[in-house]
């Protein structure tokens, strides 16, 4: 062993060490106790049960192979891949190499710097010259990554971004320490090597190049060993104060996830560790309509998240939350599934006053209809301004001979969710408990709606004892029930996912289910979850009618592209503003059913 077991140079690692777990062990312990009622319980209920495993794969899986961002890009996941699975396995078999020379025991420090520790175990055991190559091959890996991510930094297109996303200085120095580590690392094991030999192939190559310059020299042995020791213990202070604290956090998450656990309106503990889970990739910004249609580059989750984070950056938290279209595009492409929605909501609703104090006293004249072995119907405000869509569904209804109960046929009624995206919470509070009061008074046995905004409402935010179904679903349960007898005609189509519909409630495949029925379904570029807003829906108040329009042609061009016959819509948003794009139809899913139905 080189002298003895300790030198002043491992100090700065162990002490950041100590300092990373001393502080995370806090920060986590104050964010769990922050967790409201629900989510508390969720944990006690789950903890101990079968969801560990789930979750112990989702984390090796994302942690360190990074596979939804690999789908994404494949460069662009080796680069993760490399940098955080590859320092993984450094750990894991530096540990082992460590273990197997002091089988006996050894200090912390050992394994990471190992080679100046022991600079003849290689050489005195056969054996040994295996992991030491192995060290080599891995550090080769994790520096391919750090080049990646430099070259990413110059020109990131190639890895599949268009934008990277603008740093905080403390992330930026943070960044600087993990990049010097590995090159340090490479720089020490080689000035060892230059002196004693050992090594893999890669810094026993190296060490014979320092030793032809005349630098196999002790002293710079030990300075490039004390700047390898610097670089681990400032990443290790820096980490929880950086977007790099997200190596553990997103461990956490998963396993809460996996829990059951969910965020709400409020900002909770749980809150605490999607924003510190984010890593600020940037990937959530190229998808962004804000930003491909109209350059706005300032405003997706990852600045969002990074502004709410930051006590110096907390001053931007709210014009950020109020200038999105609430589209769940980030959402969908956010390789850690962060909420980021709602966790705008929360801002939003933070700085929100309560509006019409008078407490929704109109709908005190709206009487439930005695509707048992009925289903109620709820049109939406929206499908009072495209009234084909609710003539539609009565049709339907009518042709299968189903009993129903239209509850905002005469009134419009708000299911409440604007208001909720807007940060009103207690006036979306108030029509929700009215709304289900009147339901549940009703008797109806199933609520079907033919607005996606108001479906994820009632599936989501209301607590309601019976089915919810989006018009779509039911008619495609009509079909595959035989109950509702269809004609296909010869229309070619394109089919808009709406937003809420699709990456809000994850409907994608019974509206083309419904439409193969009918017509000749063509696909378009961008779809499912990757389908373009139409730009007019409710959850940006900012933007004026001309930002909308940009945001409404970019999907119109989309759904343009294979020349339709007729573009399909299942939301009366997207269908009034698609409708003054073109002179093309444009078609909600019910109007086209209504329209072949066999009689």
């Amino acid at each position: 062993m080189n002298s003895d077991s300790f030198h002043l140079f491992v100090i700065p690692f162990v002490a950041g060490v100590f300092f990373l777990l001393v502080f995370s062990v806090w920060k986590y312990w104050r964010w769990i106790k922050k967790f409201d009622k629900l989510q508390r319980a969720k944990i006690r209920k789950n903890i101990w049960t079968w969801r560990f495993l789930p979750a112990i794969w989702e984390a090796f899986r994302e942690g360190l192979l990074h596979w939804r961002i690999t789908k994404k890009n494949l460069l662009l996941g080796y680069m993760h891949r490399s940098l955080a699975f590859g320092w993984f396995l450094l750990i894991v078999v530096g540990a082992v190499q460590a273990k197997l020379a002091f089988p006996d025991g050894h200090p912390l420090w050992i394994a990471i710097f190992f080679n100046y520790f022991e600079p003849s175990y290689s050489i005195d055991f056969p054996k040994a010259e295996f992991f030491a190559n192995l060290m080599d091959v891995l550090l080769i890996y994790v520096l391919s990554g750090l080049f990646l991510a430099m070259f990413k930094k110059v020109w990131s297109r190639p890895l599949g971004m268009k934008r990277t996303t603008r740093h905080t200085l403390m992330d930026r120095v943070a960044k600087l320490a993990l990049w010097c580590i590995f090159p340090f690392r490479l720089l020490s094991e080689a000035a060892t090597s230059s002196l004693y030999g050992n090594g893999g192939f890669m810094t026993r190559g190296l060490g014979n190049v320092l030793s032809s310059m005349g630098v196999a020299d002790p002293a710079f042995e030990m300075s490039c060993w004390t700047l390898y020791s610097i670089a681990l213990g400032t990443f290790f202070c820096l980490m929880p104060f950086s977007r790099y604290m997200h190596i553990f956090t997103e461990v956490f998450l998963i396993y809460f996830r996996q829990l059951g656990v969910k965020d709400s309106d409020k900002k909770t503990g749980y809150t605490m560790f999607e924003l510190s889970a984010c890593s600020r990739c940037g990937i959530c910004i190229d998808g962004c309509p804000m930003n491909r249609e109209l350059g706005i580059v300032n405003m997706q989750g990852v600045y969002m998240l990074q502004s709410v984070r930051n006590l110096e950056l907390q001053k931007n938290a709210e014009p950020i939350a109020e200038n999105c279209l609430m589209c769940d595009r980030c959402v969908a492409d956010c390789p850690v599934n962060l909420d980021l929605s709602i966790i705008r909501r929360q801002v939003r609703i933070k700085n929100k006053k309560d509006i019409d104090k008078g407490g929704y006293g109109y709908l005190r004249n709206i009487q439930p209809f005695n509707s048992i072995g009925r289903v109620a119907y709820f049109g939406g405000c929206m499908s009072h301004l495209t009234p084909g869509i609710s003539r539609s569904m009565e049709t339907i209804f009518n042709a299968v001979g189903q009993k129903y109960w239209y509850m905002d046929k005469n009134e419009t009624i708000c299911c409440g969710r604007p208001l909720l995206q807007q940060g009103f919470e207690n006036q979306a509070f108030e029509l929700r408990r009215k709304n289900t009061e009147m339901i549940v008074n009703s008797k109806a046995t199933m609520l079907i709606t033919s607005c996606p905004i108001c479906y994820q409402s009632f599936k989501k935010e209301y607590k309601l004892s019976i089915p919810v179904m989006h018009h779509t679903e039911y008619i495609n349960m009509l079909i595959e029930s035989g109950k509702l007898k269809l004609r296909k005609d010869d229309r070619r189509v394109t089919y808009h996912d709406p937003c809420e519909l699709g990456r809000g409630c994850g409907i994608y495949d019974q509206p083309r289910n419904v439409l193969r029925a009918t017509t000749t379904l063509l696909k378009t570029k961008e779809e499912r979850e990757h389908s373009l807003c139409c730009g007019f829906n409710l959850g940006n108040p900012t933007l004026d009618l001309e930002q909308q329009t940009a945001i409404r042609n970019a999907a119109r061009d989309n759904l343009m592209a294979p020349k339709p016959d007729t573009i399909a819509t299942a939301c009366p948003m997207c269908k009034k503003a698609f409708q003054h794009a073109d002179n093309i139809p444009v078609k909600d899913i019910a109007e086209i059913v209504a329209e072949n139905i066999i009689k």
